[in-house]
């Protein structure tokens, strides 16, 4: 009589198996999961779209351009209240940021302090961005895709406030405004360029415009900003516009993205 072979092993089941889920075959995995928890949460706590704001890590309350720290924590609490006194069964226009410190953490913060739900979209970086501590914790995310944390960006958002920043910043403005120049967002999007002296010193538009690189009417597709009052009216405007009382309710509709991204909010 031949012995019985012995009982091997049992594997654990794929989506448990963390060596797989951790390899390069299973990136597909772990790109979806950046798209399908974010997604959770925000139809958990009924947030429908969002105000993004940009700007430096850098900025420090107390630094040199440290009174740009402090426009954009009033200007993020003016939005919470003024968003929180809509009826509406949904939470509207919500502050959204990279979840790291500087402008990011002083509109969380401001958020904070109005009492409102606000969103922290980090990512991990070499020099070590922690999220900072004014984020509602349950909306606070941590991405490895840098993709995958810029398509939330633009996915919920309705408005968007770019205070003084450097690379991360160009590239974020840089590439929802071309979102908008090209029609790909199904949207409206209200874009606020806060600090005029910065953007016009940093950012030459009308010599793009001269070299014929831009469109006169794609400096249409922003404004200026230099105090929260100013800022908070823009937004106001354009988002009760587009948004709130439309003469011509427009689509809704996400961003031209993959099938993946295309259940509704």
């Amino acid at each position: 009589m031949s012995e019985m072979p012995p009982v091997p092993n049992r594997r654990p089941v794929a989506y448990k198996n963390e060596v797989f889920l951790e390899s390069a075959d299973a990136r597909p995995l772990r790109i979806l999961s950046e798209y399908l928890e974010p997604l959770a949460h925000f139809r958990r706590h009924k947030i429908r779209d969002t105000i993004v704001f940009f700007g430096s890590a850098r900025l420090k309350e107390d630094g040199p351009l440290g009174r740009y720290y402090q426009d954009a924590r009033t200007l993020a609490r003016m939005v919470t209240e003024w968003s929180d006194s809509l009826e509406n069964s949904a939470r509207r226009f919500v502050v959204c940021t990279g979840g790291g410190p500087g402008i990011m953490e002083a509109a969380n913060r401001g958020a904070y302090d109005a009492g409102g739900k606000n969103i922290g979209l980090n990512i991990g970086l070499p020099f070590e961005q922690w999220p900072n501590p004014y984020i509602t914790p349950e909306l606070s995310f941590e991405f490895h895709y840098f993709f995958m944390r810029k398509f939330w960006f633009a996915y919920m958002a309705k408005a968007l406030v770019v205070f003084p920043g450097g690379f991360g910043t160009l590239d974020e403005l840089s590439e929802l405004l071309t979102l908008a120049q090209t029609e790909k967002l199904a949207k409206k999007i209200i874009i606020v360029l806060y600090g005029s002296a910065f953007w016009k010193e940093i950012l030459n538009f009308d010599a793009l415009v001269r070299y014929g690189m831009i469109s006169p009417e794609d400096l249409n597709l922003f404004q200026y900003a230099d105090d929260p009052e100013t800022a908070l009216n823009i937004l106001k405007e354009g988002l009760t516009r587009y948004y709130l009382q439309p003469e011509q309710p427009l689509p809704d509709r996400e961003l031209e993205t993959p099938a993946i991204a295309k259940s509704r909010l």
